[in-house]
């Protein structure tokens, strides 16, 4: 096709080109990051799924844009499941998908002024639903939508729910169009698209009975219902002029744990699945150990705070193991002593601190202290270690005396942005190491890289496992 040339047009923000693979297909056609991705099979580029689904064909035409304003056509023919070898900096080459309910739970309109903006967005997007894993509520759905899951197939899907009574749910969220939850669940199951459910509860207002009839109603939709996640309320200290919740006390925690591992035996028994998973956090509130590995089956809400801990402490168990096989015999011990301190939120605590002391029994000469650091930025109510901030971290660190007797002080990167080394109030790493007494490293927050971080580069052997 004739190349339009428009050297003042600017790129609009959207499908732009990030990485080409070498040798692909988008590299044999010409395409380079930086180009624009204007339409695809002549329709506007609007997202990633958009492009995975006309590429699963065996011709696909891209209408490309170079950052000079040069268009054309290229028209691809293919194997059909033959990756173009795009990547893209953004999924959505359009604007994202907000959500328009008035969640009395919802955390941004518990969040203070003055934060960085995307802190503020509020996703209901569908697409990222399919592509990342968030949740999305199905309020905000248009006849179009419905029709491009159902043509497309996407699947599975990520659906909070809440509530499956109707009243209660419009209650909980803000909108009557938040009623009708479970026409919409068995419209996708009659498509075949599986879903992954969440129950955010409330004190007094979702749980109890209110969370037997839900997961009875989600179950009922197995196996096109694959989970069903139960959470408790995030409260933060800047709730203000909203509806009055509060925090889960620990008794309270106990008895959502017992019912939700009645459930469990049950829907085991029945279905072939426990498919209902209570959050990390519960276990937390109530003062309980975390289940072995097989109660979370195969971690269908990992991301979702679900089997995060258990996950932690076997691949720290793991990587522990795998040093002793490899130095079976000799006298673990670490040359000359080490100081490691460990910091992360208040809920972690207890099950960070199992393994320090682990560690400490079987390596003398290791010291590990774990640091919690109180949340005093959003309250002491938020308790994970993603939602710390870099001016907590600090200070909580300036008030240890003793700081400066330690070797290495790891902070888990979660708390970090995923792109770049800045915490949630936009401290950068580098901030708050200046002027520590102790070199600060932000480590993976999984058991490999706390055990690796900690002991396996220092220690020269390891005690034999007892």
């Amino acid at each position: 096709m004739p190349v339009r040339r428009n050297p003042k047009a600017a790129l609009k923000p959207g499908a732009i080109v990030s990485e080409v693979r070498a040798g692909s297909l988008a590299d044999e056609a010409g395409i380079r990051p930086g180009d624009q991705i204007v339409a695809i099979n002549g329709v506007p580029a609007s997202d990633l799924v958009q492009l995975h689904y006309a590429a699963a064909q065996d011709r696909v035409d891209l209408e490309v844009r170079r950052p000079d304003g040069e268009t054309w056509v290229v028209e691809i023919e293919k194997d059909e499941d033959e990756d173009l070898g795009l990547r893209f900096s953004d999924p959505l080459f359009d604007r994202i998908i907000t959500c328009v309910n008035r969640c009395i739970f919802c955390f941004v309109h518990q969040s203070p002024k003055g934060m960085r903006r995307t802190l503020y967005i509020m996703d209901d997007d569908l697409r990222l639903s399919f592509l990342d894993g968030n949740f999305v509520t199905l309020t905000n759905w248009t006849e179009s939508d419905w029709q491009r899951v159902l043509e497309q197939h996407l699947s599975p899907l990520y659906v909070s729910v809440h509530s499956t009574e109707d009243d209660l749910r419009a209650f909980l969220m803000g909108t009557d169009a938040a009623r009708g939850i479970l026409a919409q669940l068995r419209r996708l199951a009659a498509a075949g698209i599986q879903v992954h459910t969440q129950l955010v509860l409330c004190p007094g207002i979702n749980d109890g009975e209110h969370l037997d009839r839900s997961i009875a109603d989600l179950a009922a939709l197995y196996p096109h219902v694959r989970s069903i996640a139960v959470v408790p309320v995030g409260l933060t200290r800047f709730r203000q002029r909203l509806h009055p919740l509060r925090p889960y006390r620990a008794p309270e925690a106990a008895a959502v744990l017992r019912q939700v591992h009645a459930w469990q035996r049950r829907l085991l028994q029945d279905l072939g699945t426990r498919l209902v998973f209570p959050a990390d956090e519960w276990y937390s509130l109530a003062g309980r150990w975390v289940p072995p590995r097989e109660a979370y089956e195969d971690f269908p809400q990992l991301s979702n705070g679900i089997g995060l801990v258990r996950r932690l402490l076997d691949e720290f168990y793991a990587a522990e193991a795998g040093a002793v096989r490899r130095q079976r015999g000799s006298a673990g011990r670490l040359p000359g002593g080490r100081r490691v301190l460990w910091v992360t939120g208040t809920s972690a605590r207890p099950f960070l601190e199992a393994l320090a002391r682990r560690l400490e029994r079987r390596h003398p000469g290791l010291e590990v202290r774990v640091h919690p650091v109180v949340n005093q930025f959003y309250g002491p109510t938020v308790t994970v270690a993603g939602l710390l901030t870099g001016a907590d971290i600090r200070a909580s660190l300036e008030r240890l005396p003793d700081l400066g007797r330690f070797d290495a002080v790891y902070v888990p990167n979660v708390a970090l942005k995923a792109d770049e080394p800045v915490f949630l109030d936009d401290m950068p790493l580098q901030d708050l190491r200046e002027g520590l007494p102790a070199p600060v490293e932000a480590i993976d927050a999984d058991g490999q890289a706390l055990w690796s971080a900690t002991a396996g580069a220092t220690l020269t052997s390891s005690a034999p496992a007892g």
